[in-house]
């Protein structure tokens, strides 16, 4: 069986299945709002669409390769990530219902000003355009070496068919999509489970009782998690869009499930990891189990990224469409947020052909957003504009301060890895909510 035919297939048919599937958009709201049929999403679609649009590819190689690392441990670490969608939705909800916004950008406009929501529209857009190449990146990488022939036409072919569903809908492509996505990838997923735990030696006890319970093992990534989950969903615009489509009791439904389920399907899917990690395997532990179990199981793995790729990349085309036209207001029409979308596909296309590295969203640009958290969690007190300033841009400096490792060991409580990362994290966050409060102080 030629494998490389089988994944070329699996792209192209599932591509073109979601082009004659997804509602062509014939209005602003249609495309911005996923308003189908005059209806909004209901509370198992936005769930999907929610849990499918944060189940990119990069995360559960990343799920794949904690469960690998720290056994079910780096999974469950891994999964903290989740609780940023009942803290969004909670918020959100809250800012809707007492506080009658209608989007972040609102928000911030009328609490900070103009400036607030320019910088906070820099930060999304750069999280948008990291998304685009990194998860391509992990879709090329089941077809070639980084650099070769097929990794690039992978990633080209994957982009261009993506975009083309995203073009005919937008949002509404998105969120149909999405369900239709969610649903695939709960039947793959089953599919792996049932083949790993159809191995003799290999058990749920063995999967419960792998990893060490420690900092040094998984658990400083754990709070890290736990942590950035209070500023972490705020800068991601493919989450916060569909807060704001459904009534708010919808809403908060929707986010609080998907917060339990996500972080479920995160924690299965380190499984894989830890199995990987029980037969002595090394590298990419998704690939690896992939090829020990045969060619029909790389496959499914290998259609699951498809799919969670896809889910991302055309919530990315929507959420950088809409940021232009709605939230920045620079063309409210069709045409205009077509053309948004093709600008974000090339433009985030780039840093493929420049070897880029994949970085983790979830730890650098993570910890560069921090200085959002007291900005949400104190919504309802009103702050001066150098509050919001002070904190963001504090944020951002210790984002820098990860990234170039210079925070000292001396003020580092646990060790091991992603110790670096729970520590700039805590103290960051601990200056950013003084730095916040000061003026606010001070003005009284």
């Amino acid at each position: 069986m030629n494998v490389e035919i089988w994944q070329w297939g699996l792209i192209i048919a599932s591509s073109v299945l979601m082009f004659v599937l997804s509602p062509l958009a014939k209005s602003p709201d249609e495309f911005f709002k996923a308003i189908h049929r005059k209806k909004s999403p209901n509370v198992w679609m936005l769930t999907g669409s929610l849990i499918i649009s944060w189940i990119f590819a990069k995360s559960i190689t990343n799920a794949a390769n904690l469960g690998l690392s720290f056994g079910i441990v780096g999974g469950v670490a891994y999964a903290g990530y989740y609780l940023s969608f009942a803290v969004a939705g909670v918020i959100i909800y809250q800012m809707r219902l007492h506080g009658g916004f209608t989007s972040i950008h609102q928000f911030l406009t009328s609490r900070f000003g103009k400036g607030a929501m320019r910088l906070f529209s820099v930060l999304i857009a750069i999280r948008l355009f990291n998304e685009v190449w990194s998860n391509t990146m992990v879709i090329g990488s089941y077809f070639g070496e980084m650099g070769s022939t097929p990794y690039y036409w992978a990633i080209l072919v994957f982009t261009i068919l993506t975009l083309a569903y995203a073009l005919k809908g937008g949002l509404s492509s998105s969120i149909f999509t999405d369900v239709i996505q969610m649903g695939l990838f709960s039947i793959l997923l089953c599919v792996i489970l049932w083949s790993i735990f159809s191995v003799d030696d290999f058990s749920v006890k063995e999967v419960a009782t792998s990893g060490t319970w420690s900092f040094d093992l998984g658990l400083n990534l754990l709070f890290a998690a736990l942590l950035q989950s209070f500023s972490y969903p705020f800068h991601d615009p493919v989450l916060t869009d569909r807060a704001f489509l459904s009534s708010p009791k919808v809403t908060l439904r929707s986010f609080l499930i998907a917060s339990v389920l996500g972080a479920a399907c995160i924690i299965l899917f380190s499984v894989i990891g830890v199995y990987a990690q029980s037969q002595g395997m090394a590298g990419q532990a998704a690939v690896e189990v992939g090829k020990a179990f045969g060619v029909v199981i790389l496959l499914v793995i290998n259609f699951i990224m498809i799919t969670s790729a896809a889910s991302t990349l055309d919530s990315t085309f929507s959420s950088f469409s809409k940021l232009l036209s709605v939230d920045l207001n620079l063309g409210k029409n069709l045409s205009f947020g077509r053309l948004s979308m093709a600008v974000i596909a090339i433009l985030g296309t780039i840093p493929v052909f420049l070897n880029a590295e994949i970085l983790s969203a979830t730890t650098i640009s993570g910890t560069m957003v921090i200085g959002l958290t007291p900005v949400f969690l104190f919504w309802r007190k009103p702050a001066p504009k150098i509050s919001y300033y002070l904190s963001v841009v504090t944020g951002i400096i210790f984002g820098f301060i990860l990234v170039f490792d210079a925070l000292p060991l001396s003020l580092q409580f646990t060790t091991g890895s992603y110790a670096a990362l729970l520590w700039t994290n805590v103290w960051g966050i601990t200056a950013c909510t003084i730095l916040y409060l000061i003026p606010r102080w001070i003005k009284r």
